[in-house]
This record gives structure tokens, sequence and C-alpha cells, in this order.
């Protein structure tokens, strides 16, 4: 076990090694990079899910011996409930699940209800889901680690995206739920924070409602560069063999989050300035 300076218990030191892994959203993106990030850091299995099937498959293909590609819909609860028995029936307990599907609309209060719950059950539920299938056996066996990616709207905000904030910041208050309660019984928790990543979500966000226009220069997430998904798969692997809870791959989300909590009604000033003068409104 890692320890805080107070001497407390923390996460549990973590090795990839023999590890029996699951990885959601892995047809591409930051869910492929982890899934041949810790496939070459000696996992013993890892299974590459996403709602795109034959995109799992492909990447479990390149993957290798030792991997496997399956079609998963996140928000379905018995959809991965049955991942979940299937592949601890035929690789073997479930060691880490990376619990990181999800997708991008822009849109505010005019969205249709449809949209507000597909997003809470892509970006929120489906972390429950996976935490409900696998905490059980992790507990019993005495460890076992819960990577969820969230983003860094769920420490700050999404200003194009009313669902996509509200929906990462419950990603972020889940996790953090799980690792008090359970961080004592052997259970590791990581949740991601970035910004922006060169991912699909960041290439194909729709838009819809009230959301202002998406252009390169208007983008929020992107003011502080955009990453590669393999610097952020390795950036979430040094954090769980660290014990962090956060995993920060933009090093400004730190500041920004302490100017939030330092001074709440500035933040929210200076935001709306930025929104100002990203679209001009």
């Amino acid at each position: 076990m890692t320890k805080s300076d107070s001497g407390a218990p923390e996460f549990p030191a973590f090795d990839p090694s023999g590890k029996v892994v699951v990885v959601t959203g892995a047809a591409s993106g930051i869910g492929k990079s982890l899934a041949e990030l810790f496939a070459a850091s000696g996992a013993r299995a890892v299974v590459a899910t996403d709602l795109n099937g034959p995109g799992a498959i492909k990447v479990a293909e390149s993957i290798g011996s030792g991997a496997r590609g399956v079609a998963l819909d996140v928000a379905d609860r018995e959809a991965v409930e049955a991942l979940v028995a299937d592949v601890e029936s035929n690789e073997g307990p479930i060691d880490v699940f990376i619990s990181n599907a999800g997708y991008g609309v822009g849109g505010g209060i005019d969205l249709p209800d449809d949209e507000w719950k597909r997003m809470m059950e892509v970006h929120t539920w489906s972390h429950l889901y996976a935490a409900r299938a696998v905490l059980p056996g992790m507990v019993e066996r005495g460890g076992g680690y819960l990577l969820n990616t969230a983003s860094a709207a769920g420490l700050l905000t999404q200003m194009d995206s009313g669902p996509y904030a509200v929906s990462k910041h419950a990603a972020v208050a889940f996790a953090e739920w799980v690792s008090i309660n359970y961080g004592d019984r052997g259970i590791g928790v990581s949740v991601l924070c970035p910004q922006a990543v060169r991912t699909n979500i960041l290439g194909n966000r729709r838009q819809a409602g009230d959301a202002p226009p998406a252009a390169p220069k208007g983008r929020q997430a992107g003011q502080d560069g955009v990453l590669e998904p393999e610097q952020v798969a390795q950036d979430c692997l040094d954090a769980m063999r660290e014990g962090r809870f956060l995993v920060l791959p933009h090093p400004e989300v730190e500041t920004y989050f302490q100017r939030k909590a330092t001074d709440y009604d500035r933040w929210l000033g200076g935001m709306r300035r930025f929104r100002r003068r990203l679209w001009g409104d």
C-alpha cells in the first residue's frame, strides 16, 4: 500500500504484469492506446471492448495472443454484467477494469432529454455498472484496480456541452466515492481528467441545441494543446503505479482546479470572460 503524508493507507502498489485487464472504448483513441500499453507492459490478458465491435476485434488482433476484442454497449447494464462473467470464465478474475468509453455532443438546455440521458448513461452509469460487476470479486480476492476516464470537464466544466460537463462531474464524484469506501479494502482507483486529446471525440463532436460553433479556434479544451493518446495512456499507467487518484496529462488543469476551489465566484467570472473571448457572445 502507498501512504499519504499522514501515514493513512491509500492505494495498493500496482504492477500490470500478469494482470487480466478489460478496456472499454478500446477501438480507437485513449482506449486503444491503453489496451496496447497494458499488453506491452506484461498483462496476461487484455479484453478490448467497444460499441464498434469490429474495431475492438481489430485492435485485439493487432496486439496478438492474450488479447480479445468484444462488442459492448457500456450503457447496457446486463451487457456489462455478461461481459464480466464471460471474461472471468475465460481469461480469469479481472484485476483491472478500465472504464473509458465516451463521446461528445455540443448543446445545453435545448437538447432533448434523451441526449442528456444517453450522456449520463455512457459517462456515469457505465462506471457504476462496471464497479458493481467487478468490485465484489476484487474485494474477496484482496485487490483490484479501477481506472475511470472522466475529463478536465469533470473538474472544471465544458462550456459548449451541458450534458458532457454534468456527466463528467458525476463520473469524478463516483470515482471519489469508490476510492473512499473501497481504498482500505485493497481497491485502487484513478480517474483520468485530460483536456484535448487527439481522438474521435475531438474530431467528430456533434453540435446541437444552443451550442456555439465548434471551430478549432473556439474549442475550450484545445487551449493548452492537443495530446496524443499514447502519452495519455502512459500517464495513466504511471499514476496507477504511483497510486495517484487524479490523472492530469495537462498540468494546467491542476492550477485551474486550485483557482476554482480558492475563489469560486472569481473563477465563474473568469470562465464567462473566457467564453466571450472564444465565441464573442
